[in-house]
Order: structure tokens, then C-alpha cells, then sequence
């Protein structure tokens, strides 16, 4: 019998003797790294750090930008090797805050080589700025891999609203963030065109669209909970995102709103702003006395990104009267697949920031990002590795987004087919386009592991029975358009 529950034990994995425990905690504090060892910003003083406008104005977006800010830290071979991907590979352009990019080899390391092999195995580089040589050549994309892989675009009841479950539904209501994720699995969508993907954009005029999100919230009493995402909310000017929120705020069968961003960790100088903080204020204090619950969602992946910053943002959301702030990560190849990481990570969070480690999600299945995904086996036996460490109610949940059906965790699976690396999966709701199948709760939906993780023979399998090529990703991706076209003008 197969254990699914207990990792194989290895030397590394082995209890640390002075510990007696697989994992030995021990607080750490949070350090800012020294923005000064960039020769690009060698002369940038503290004032100008936690400047917002100082921060957006000298976002990296290009090699040549990289290039200026690095100086002579990193060789040639990095920048000709991120040209590269950037030309054949990358879903995503490039746009990285300062303060993200600060991150990266936090603790410096010589000129030349030594500051290259510590850039190349950086976890943030990894998959914030992701190289050509990262990239897989045998299985770069998954056979399944598709442009919107959870088929968001679907479920829009309105352009830009998600009603995927019964009681939730995401607004994106802006298709920009204030940096970048190689990973990003709304890439179909949000930022810049890429050479190698031609970005989909909304048709309505931005208050058309809001205004058509409010009056479908209105007429379906059963939605409590909206996500108010994008992109990220950081990127909509206050006054336009208080306004959308105070109106979320006037319909009564709203009582919880989450405010997506990334930028409470990649530009956290935004929400320390005092305009916005005081606007942050205004809305907490209608919602507590509307009782309805308003948390933040932010998206760290490694324990290095967890900066005083970062911790001082957080503080100032808490005493702005927001009711939580929660971390939504995505598990990932070569920046948190191990115990050890994702707990360093964890506790970061939960002692420096008082962020609550909520959820994991693993990758999404668009194309490029295989070299990202780890296997569900992996999966479980990473959640199982954390189990008992962090408080129950900061326990983060490690969940598969399963296509049509949404997330699931990740040891909810019906059948698991190991040697292929597909995983099958069941649903107790249905999506918005679903309501009239009979169905929906009775057949399986499928999930599939990168193909590189599994044994020969599985491997062998798809190479008989699936190219390599993107066309049927590419068909996938045209089909979940025009059925939203069809939706929206139905």
C-alpha cells in the first residue's frame, strides 16, 4: 500500500540532533537589506526609500534598467540569459519595485561570479525576474496548459467578475499590479503583452464595468463575499478603490471583502502613505459599523521578502481597523518546495509581521511553468511536514485550484493516478456556469503533475500520447474567451 500521508525519510530529512525535532524554531529578526550595495542606488537615502512616488518612479522594467541598478555586481551571462526569456518564454514583462528587488541576495556577495551563483539561486529572483535557463526544455509547458487555466473568464458574470462559488465572487476590477509575478496565473489578462503572448483586454469602459459588477451583487442576495483583486488593488488610485468600497459597503448581503495585494510586501510604502491609511481607516470604520469583515490578502513566497517594512505596512492596516491580514503564497520549485522554507517563511510572517499564513495554492498549469509546479504527492507531503509547528489558526492549507472546480486541499483528491500524474477530483457546488447541469457533483475533474516528476514509465506515456507544442493550450485559451463573449453578450 502506497503511503500518501509520510515523506520518505532521507538524511537531510533526519531530526537535527541537538533539536530532536525535524525543524528547530528559533524567532528571527527581521532585517531591511542595504539598498546601497547597488551601485545603481549607492547615493539613494532613507527619505527617498519609503517614498511611494521615489519607489513607482524607479520600478526595473527592462534588462537595460537592471543592468544600470546592478552594476558591475552581476555578469553578462545574466543579462543575455534574461533577454532570452524574456523574447521566448515569458508570459509576464518585467516590473519589479525597488523594494522587491532589494530582496534579492539580501545579505550581498562579491562582484562577479559569486554575486551571479547567488542571483541565479536566489528564491525572489526565482520567480520574479525567471531566466531562459530556469525555463524546462523537455516539458517547458504542461500538454493541458492553458492561457486562463481556471477558466475564470467562463464564470464572468460581468466582465471582470468571477461568480465561480456559490457564495463568493472575485472582482478584478483592474488589470495592473505594482509588480510583476513570472508565475502570475491571471497572465492571460493582467500587465503588458509579451512577445510570446498577446494579452486579452477588458471591452468596457473601467466605470461601466464597476458599475455592472454592483448591480449583478444587488440582484443576487446570495453572494456575501467578495475578493476585490485584479491585477492588484494597490494600483487603482484611493479615491476610486474607497469609492468602489464604500459602494460594496451599501449592499446589504455583503458582510465580508478582502482586498487583494501583493504590494503590502513588493511596495509597501504605498499602504504606509498617510492618504491612504487614512483612507483605509474610513472604510474600516463604516465596515465595523455596517458589521461586515474587511481583510487584506497579500502574496509573499519567501521568508526573505518579510522585511521591517513589510512589518510596519501590516501594523498600520491592524491599527487602520482592518479585521485581519492574511498571506496567500504559491508553492513553487526552487523557492519554498521544502519544510524548512516554508515554515521560515510561516514564522516570518506570523512573529515579524503578524500576517497569518493562510494558504499555499499550487501553481497553475499556464504555459512556461513547469520548472514552478510541484506533483500533489510533493504537495502532501509538504503539508504534512508542516503539521505541528505553527498555531492551528495559523496552520496554512497547501490546496490545489482544480479547473471548474476551485480550491481543494490538496489530500481531498479522489483518485490518484501516481505513474502518470493525474489527479482526480469531485465538487459539492457548482460554478456560475454550471447551475442547470445535473451532473456537475457526480463526474471527476482532472489535475495533472509536471510530467519531469514522474517515474519513467509515466513519463514514457505522455511522450506517446502528447506533444510538446502550445496549439492545444492556445485552442483552450480561445474557446474560455468566446465562451465568456458569449455569456456577456447572452
Amino acid at each position: 500500500m502506497t503511503d500518501l500521508i509520510s515523506p520518505p525519510q532521507t538524511a537531510a530529512s533526519q531530526p537535527e540532533p541537538l533539536s530532536g525535532q525535524p525543524y528547530a524554531y528559533s524567532r528571527a529578526e527581521l532585517v531591511e537589506p542595504d539598498w546601497t550595495r547597488m551601485p545603481g542606488w549607492k547615493d539613494v537615502t532613507a527619505e527617498e526609500w519609503r517614498s511611494v512616488q521615489w519607489q513607482r518612479a524607479h520600478c526595473v522594467k527592462n534588462v537595460k534598467q537592471l543592468r544600470a541598478v546592478m552594476g558591475d555586481l552581476l555578469e553578462d551571462r545574466v543579462y543575455a540569459d534574461l533577454e532570452r526569456d524574456q523574447a521566448e518564454r515569458a508570459t509576464m514583462s518585467m516590473l519589479l519595485p525597488p523594494q522587491m528587488l532589494n530582496t534579492i541576495v539580501p545579505s550581498g556577495a562579491d562582484p562577479g561570479a559569486a554575486y551571479t551563483e547567488a542571483f541565479y539561486a536566489d528564491p525572489v529572483r526565482h520567480y520574479m525576474l525567471p531566466l531562459f535557463s530556469d525555463r524546462r526544455t523537455d516539458w517547458p509547458s504542461h500538454p493541458h496548459a492553458t492561457r486562463d487555466s481556471l477558466h475564470e473568464h467562463e464564470m464572468w458574470a460581468t466582465e471582470g467578475l468571477t461568480h465561480r462559488y456559490p457564495t463568493k465572487v472575485l472582482a478584478e476590477i483592474l488589470p495592473t499590479c505594482p509588480q510583476y509575478c513570472g508565475h502570475c496565473t491571471r497572465m492571460d489578462l493582467v500587465g503588458n503583452s509579451t512577445p510570446v503572448i498577446d494579452k486579452l483586454k477588458f471591452v468596457a469602459k473601467p466605470q461601466q464595468r464597476l458599475d455592472d459588477m454592483f448591480s449583478y451583487l444587488k440582484k443576487n442576495p446570495g453572494v456575501r463575499d467578495v475578493v476585490v483583486s485584479g491585477g492588484d488593488v494597490a494600483n487603482m488610485p484611493w479615491p476610486r478603490l474607497e469609492g468602489f468600497l464604500m459602494n460594496l459597503l451599501e449592499i446589504e448581503n455583503i458582510r465580508d471583502i478582502r482586498l487583494a495585494t501583493k504590494a503590502l510586501m513588493g511596495m509597501p510604502q504605498h499602504w504606509l502613505s498617510d492618504d491612504v491609511r487614512a483612507g483605509v481607516e474610513r472604510v474600516a470604520t463604516v465596515a465595523r459599523q455596517r458589521g461586515v469583515m474587511v481583510a487584506m490578502h497579500t502574496h509573499v513566497n519567501a521568508a526573505q521578502s518579510v522585511t521591517p517594512l513589510v512589518a510596519e505596512a501590516s501594523r498600520a492596516m491592524f491599527e487602520a481597523g482592518l479585521r485581519d491580514v492574511r498571506n496567500q503564497g504559491v508553492l513553487m520549485r526552487g523557492v519554498n518546495d521544502s519544510v524548512p522554507q516554508l515554515l521560515d517563511l510561516c514564522f516570518a510572517l506570523l512573529d515579524g509581521a503578524g500576517v497569518t499564513p493562510y494558504y499555499f495554492y499550487m501553481c497553475d498549469m499556464i504555459p512556461f511553468s513547469e520548472h514552478w509546479r510541484v506533483s500533489v504527492k510533493e504537495a502532501q507531503e509538504l503539508q504534512h511536514g508542516i503539521l505541528g509547528y505553527l498555531p492551528g489558526f495559523a496552520t496554512p492549507r497547501i490546496v490545489c485550484d482544480v479547473p471548474y472546480v476551485g480550491k481543494r486541499w490538496v489530500h481531498q483528491l479522489s483518485e490518484y493516478d501516481e505513474e502518470r500524474g493525474i489527479s482526480y477530483w469531485k465538487k459539492n457546488y457548482r460554478t456560475g456556469i454550471e447551475r442547470d447541469d445535473p451532473e456537475a457533483l457526480e463526474r471527476t475533474y482532472e489535475y495533472y503533475d509536471p510530467i519531469d516528476t514522474l517515474p519513467e514509465r509515466g513519463q514514457a506515456w505522455w511522450r506517446e500520447h502528447a506533444g510538446t507544442s502550445l496549439a492545444e493550450a492556445a485552442a483552450h485559451a480561445a474557446a474560455s474567451r468566446q465562451a465568456s463573449k458569449d455569456q456577456l453578450d447572452g
